[in-house]
């Protein structure tokens, strides 16, 4: 491994470390969900996507499989060349669909799929080179806007941004008005975001996806403390904590909390942290929508709204944007 390499490592080890310390010495303490997502999270994440209860993964790919030729047509009309850009791309399975149609049309374009987890990147990699041999594509490991900026900044073609899934839903709020705002503004007029939201709908169809009766939901969070165990030193007992799911149907606000079954301490590194008996660790957030708040997030982010696009059930929906 180089010095170079083996600084970048260090430093992304430590940053681990200290948004780990600095949330857990919180008064409500809290992990950071992009934490999640090392080789075990991967793959445990694709059995949720696959899980009977987590219904989004089949929604948006119904809207994907069965609306191809409108999504191919907004992104094409405008007759210009264009790079398709995809934050948090995952295995790419429901970007297969769409990929395959603009080829098939002859589009000729870059698709640049973005991941904060490499492990994931090179499968997406492996699974492009066998499905869609003739596309052309760069993997792109790390932050978000940092590798968006870096590709804005190297092609002049329009922009067509994909953020699915309902990623935009793992933010509060105030985030997601942010998160748009920045995304508008690194942007430029006529580029286009096809954005995934999941709406609200019956409560107890919400609550069952993030807390679904395989239980795969429950060892996805878990599964950070074992890697916070494994790569910064710690010595979490897995059995002291239990997975909690709540949902309010008023706020739209779906929340994964892990909490302490005792009064116990734990060490990582050098650091001790104690918990309560019933002391909850909040882990992430999974807002749901109603269309008028949609619309307005794009409104108000500095966007307008070309169409939304539901799938059969009409329990999601993959909005698409131009930046104004």
């Amino acid at each position: 491994m180089s010095l170079l390499l083996e600084q970048l490592v260090l430093t992304q080890s430590q940053l681990f470390l200290k948004d780990v310390i600095e949330g857990l010495r919180l008064d409500q303490k809290e992990l950071s969900s992009k934490y999640f997502y090392d080789a075990e999270g991967d793959l445990l994440f694709q059995q949720i996507m696959a899980s009977e209860d987590y219904y989004l993964t089949r929604c948006e790919e119904d809207i994907f499989r069965n609306k191809t030729s409108e999504l191919t047509l907004a992104i094409t009309n405008r007759g210009t060349l264009f790079d398709l850009i995809e934050l948090g791309a995952g295995d790419g399975s429901k970007t297969l669909f769409l990929l395959k149609e603009l080829i098939d049309q002859g589009e000729d374009f870059d698709f640049f799929p973005i991941d904060i987890s490499k492990n994931i990147l090179e499968i997406l990699g492996q699974n492009l080179q066998e499905s869609l041999p003739e596309l052309s594509f760069h993997l792109t490991e790390g932050d978000y806007f940092e590798a968006l900026r870096e590709i804005v900044t190297a092609s002049h073609k329009r922009k067509v941004v994909l953020f699915l899934g309902s990623n935009i839903g793992n933010m509060s709020p105030g985030e997601s008005l942010e998160f748009c705002r920045h995304l508008s503004d690194l942007l430029s007029p006529g580029d286009l975001v096809i954005m995934g939201f999941d709406l609200r709908k019956n409560p107890a169809t919400i609550l069952r996806a993030y807390s679904d009766r395989e239980g795969i939901t429950s060892k996805f969070n878990l599964n950070l403390l074992r890697r916070i165990n494994r790569e910064l030193g710690g010595d979490f007992n897995l059995s002291q904590f239990e997975h909690y799911q709540s949902y309010d149907p008023i706020s739209g606000a779906c929340k994964s909390y892990l909490v302490s079954l005792s009064d116990q301490k734990v060490t990582i590194g050098d650091q001790i942290i104690l918990f309560k008996e019933n002391e909850p660790i909040y882990m992430e957030v999974s807002q749901k929508f109603s269309p008028e708040e949609i619309d307005a997030l794009a409104v108000n982010s500095g966007f307008s709204v070309i169409a939304n696009w539901y799938d059969s059930k009409k329990w999601f929906v993959d909005a698409i944007w131009e930046v104004q």
